[in-house]
């Protein structure tokens, strides 16, 4: 937009230029006034068109780096109308917002922390200068639009990151590309200082192991997932087990506890009577004494008896004789 002003404003300037022209050959009539006013023509023509070649609008995004006969300066130019002095001072404009650098058709090879070998490939780097230092870098770095951020040290950085992680996190997105912004980050900083360019984000589409690597992961997967699924029935097991192992504890706690309130629920009398209800009218034919002799109980009832009959009532015994 302020290219084309400049161009519209020095056209602008030419034709006033070509109208004096124009005013003092076109016509010979009144020679002397017409060469007047032709020359006031020709001064502003050459003021219009130094006017257009003397600014330049930067637009936003973009700050300006002023140059004085090929020397930078050290300040930059913000957004906006800039006033610069024809053909000695240039203006040159330095993009200033995000910048993919694209590294479509390199390969980097490297290794992972277990020294498994790992190439990557469609690697984008999206970075941002600094506006405070877009003069710094104008002045020196050569041709920064394209070797700002070089294959070189993308592709070294990435495998400094890639040395620090496992196979399994290296093919992890979520894990790689922070940890590639943050290797990035650093060589650049180190390149031109901190605070001159910002990583905003590293993408990495490919990582691929060899063939003998991939073979081993999926003979890996498959005995972890063996393990896994022998884990989840060892746990049933002791699940069951302890399960069991609980019922049988609450049936005994409930059977100690039911004879502990039978016994205590328990008296002589009553067993008296729960054995009389199951008594069959029939003495036991021995019982032991503490000394361990057996009597026989029988005999001993029978010569009870026989005494007693023997002793007989004394009312029936005497009973004729008062007759």
């Amino acid at each position: 937009m302020g290219m084309l002003l400049n161009i519209i404003i020095a056209v602008v300037g030419f034709v006033i230029i070509c109208g004096g022209i124009y005013m003092s050959y076109g016509n010979q009539k009144g020679k002397y006034e017409k060469k007047k006013h032709a020359g006031v023509l020709y001064v502003l023509g050459l003021l219009v068109i130094c006017f257009g070649m003397s600014f330049t609008i930067i637009p936003t995004g973009y700050t300006g780096v002023l140059s004085t006969f090929g020397q930078i300066s050290d300040w930059t130019l913000p957004n906006g109308f800039n006033f610069r002095i024809p053909l000695a001072q240039q203006i040159t404009l330095v993009n200033n917002k995000q910048q993919d650098m694209v590294f479509e058709s390199e390969q980097i090879v490297s290794e992972t922390l277990e020294r498994n070998t790992v190439t990557f490939s469609g690697v984008t780097v999206t970075y941002q200068i600094n506006p405070e230092k877009s003069a710094w870098i104008a002045a020196n770095v050569s041709n920064y639009e394209d070797n700002l951020v070089g294959a070189s040290l993308v592709a070294s950085a990435i495998k400094t990151s890639s040395k620090t992680l496992s196979p399994v996190d290296v093919t992890n997105r979520s894990i790689l590309e922070p940890k590639a912004q943050e290797c990035v980050q650093e060589s650049l900083d180190q390149k031109y200082g901190e605070g001159t360019i910002k990583v905003n984000k590293v993408v990495i589409n490919n990582a691929q192991f060899d063939e003998a690597y991939d073979e081993k992961i999926a003979q890996k997967q498959q005995s972890q997932m063996s393990y896994e699924t022998q884990a989840i029935e060892n746990k049933k097991n002791i699940e069951k087990a302890e399960a069991d192992a609980k019922v049988k504890q609450t049936a005994a706690e409930a059977e100690a506890k039911a004879n502990e309130t039978l016994e205590k629920s328990l008296s002589q009398n009553v067993l008296l009577s729960k054995m009389l209800d199951k008594w069959n009218g029939e003495l036991p034919k021995a019982v032991g004494g503490d000394s361990g002799m057996i009597f026989d109980v029988s005999s001993l009832l029978g010569d009870a008896a026989k005494s007693q009959s023997s002793s007989g009532n004394p009312a029936e015994t005497t009973a004729p004789a008062n007759n």
